[in-house]
């Protein structure tokens, strides 16, 4: 099951961002899904299901936004590799 959202936005914005209104659908998805992962609000899982992607694909996208894959903070990994002494 599917909803389906209206949003209305000024023409000048899709002229502003070089994209049609389907590529600013694609590119909105995908920007809030990988903000939503980053923030730890979601799942990997999910956020790829958001932006219409694989998860395989989610990956890849989140270099683009230099995002880690990881949702581990610096202290999380560090708990980790003592316990594994």
């Amino acid at each position: 099951m599917s909803v389906a959202l209206k949003m209305e936005l000024p023409d000048g914005v899709f002229s502003a961002l070089r994209k049609s209104p389907d590529e600013f659908v694609r590119e909105m998805r995908l920007t809030a899904a990988v903000k939503w992962f980053e923030m730890t609000i979601i799942s990997q899982e999910k956020a790829a299901e958001i932006a219409g992607l694989s998860r395989s694909d989610f990956m890849a996208e989140l270099g683009r936004f230099r995002v880690s894959p990881f949702q581990y903070s610096a202290s999380e990994v560090l708990a980790e590799l003592s316990d594994a002494d």
